[in-house]
């Protein structure tokens, strides 16, 4: 709470003034999920070894490389969803209606992977909760959240989707918007989850996007930036991109666990919430269609998986990849992990500022 400490004291001492400034909560969001995740990180490890004595179970069908990581625990997401929440909740304004929306995400969807992650430890298998169950909640939360966004989202925006390098065009989808909204955040909850299958490869490119969207959220959230760029203008939205630098200080904490070779992984608990937030964030600062372009790694992996699924039943038992998500069709190629990771880091790079250039090319 130390955002609204500062506004007291600013009062009778002058320089807390500095504390007003939303690109120093920004900064000061960052470190200090940064280093408690960093401070945390090493017990957090420890505590989770003791408490999962054969650590994350390694899928029978997993690249025969894979099996060398069994004993690596999982659930660390946690110490992203701890280091992420310590930062918002000591300089963001937690009165600010985006940012009470992002924190439910995060939240609710990190209890839902956590309960899988926990189904799968207890029963020792890789297979967690049921994909219809897990739908279902996702679904519902989703359209919860939507419901929230609409009703925070200015009349003559709401309902709308703004076409990318566009002016003035938006998409009206009437009630269908809330279909849309379940597949933005429930697709992107999913899609981060299906690409979290090597050390390192979904964390990098979530921060990634959550760094365009701290700038994005920024510039619609000011009047006089998103008149000049013509894109929308969403009063208080700027306060998510205080939400946002936490999430990416937490995520390079946990980065620093989770580099080749990880000493542990963030399970569901970690990719169904980032994956949320990310998604509801978009949908907040009307910005979807460029997730999908600075989320593009995201999009590629959740596609391979369905146009496998899809070829394998039209054709007969064919495939299109060798294994799906299609970092497993590079692994079973030869590349070495760590080749897989960089290279997918390195595409997510440059979609993220082919994502921004959108902001200036309409």
């Amino acid at each position: 709470m130390l955002y609204f400490l500062a506004g007291l004291l600013r009062a009778h001492f002058s320089y807390f003034n500095v504390f007003q400034y939303i690109t120093v909560r920004i900064a000061s969001a960052l470190l200090t999920a940064l280093f408690v995740g960093l401070f945390c990180g090493g017990p957090f490890i420890r505590f989770l070894k003791r408490q999962q004595k054969n650590g994350q179970p390694i899928r029978s069908c997993a690249p025969q490389t894979h099996l060398a990581k069994s004993g690596t625990p999982t659930m660390g997401g946690i110490l992203i969803l701890g280091s992420t929440l310590t930062g918002v909740l000591l300089w963001s304004s937690l009165a600010n209606p985006f940012v009470g929306i992002s924190l439910f995400a995060l939240i609710a969807f990190g209890l839902l992977g956590f309960y899988d992650d926990w189904v799968k430890l207890s029963a020792e298998t890789s297979n967690g909760l049921s994909a219809r169950w897990k739908l279902a909640v996702q679904a519902a939360l989703s359209l919860l959240i939507t419901v929230v966004i609409i009703y925070l989202t200015p009349e003559d925006l709401a309902l709308r989707v703004p076409i990318p390098f566009f002016k003035h065009f938006s998409l009206f989808l009437g009630i269908f918007y809330f279909l849309w909204g379940f597949l933005v955040i429930t697709g992107t909850s999913n899609a981060v989850n299906l690409t979290d299958g090597l050390d390192g490869l979904a964390i990098m490119p979530a921060i990634y996007v959550a760094g365009c969207f701290v700038l994005i959220s920024y510039l619609v959230g000011h009047m006089h930036f998103s008149n000049y760029l013509y894109i929308p203008y969403i009063p208080q939205s700027s306060e998510l991109a205080v939400f946002l630098g936490a999430l990416i200080g937490g995520s390079l904490a946990f980065l620093w666990f989770n580099a080749p070779p990880a000493k542990v992984f963030m399970g569901d608990t970690g990719s169904l919430s980032i994956g949320a937030v990310l998604g509801t964030v978009a949908l907040l600062t009307h910005h979807e269609l460029v997730l999908a372009i600075v989320g593009g790694v995201f999009v590629l992996e959740a596609g391979s998986v369905l146009l496998q699924i899809f070829f394998f039943k039209i054709s007969h038992g064919r495939r299109i990849f060798l294994m799906a998500p299609i970092h497993h069709h590079f692994e079973k190629k030869g590349w070495p992990e760590a080749t897989v990771t960089i290279r997918f880091w390195i595409i997510s790079l440059i979609l993220a500022l082919l994502g921004l250039s959108t902001l200036k090319f309409r």
